[in-house]
């Protein structure tokens, strides 16, 4: 395995233990009737990104590895959509309106279906296993 591999393996376990104790912490104290600890880390994690790759390009102080690691690996272990918010960014930033629309719209639209669709799945496959 690449060296690259590890730095990113290393963020994502940081981003994600991060994700866990900041969203347990902020709904236990807000209550389970709105998902606000999940909206703050989509929030956070996009500002996240879009800070540390800005920056993380913008300076020759930032290898290739630590970048991985900060943005691919602990952004992506934190919150996978601010990688969504960072590509729809960049598509409005090249003037390409149409395009970002389209991505905004399929990926919540075909991002509900699928949590759907396996809510779907999951309820026949546990019919199916309490049927045995």
């Amino acid at each position: 395995m690449s060296k690259l591999v590890w730095y990113v393996a290393f963020g994502s376990g940081i981003g994600g233990v991060v994700r866990l104790l900041l969203g347990n912490f902020i709904q236990q104290r807000m209550g389970a009737s709105f998902p606000l600890g999940t909206l703050v880390i989509n929030i956070t994690g996009s500002f996240l990104l879009g800070f540390l790759i800005r920056y993380a390009l913008g300076t020759p102080n930032v290898t290739p590895e630590i970048r991985a690691m900060i943005t691919t690996g602990f952004c992506g272990g934190y919150t996978t959509f601010s990688t969504y918010s960072y590509e729809t960014a960049t598509l409005i930033e090249d003037g390409r309106y149409e395009r970002a629309s389209l991505y905004i719209i399929l990926s919540v639209a075909i991002a509900l279906l699928g949590v759907f669709g396996g809510f779907a799945t999951a309820r026949q496959v546990l019919a199916f296993r309490s049927s045995s």
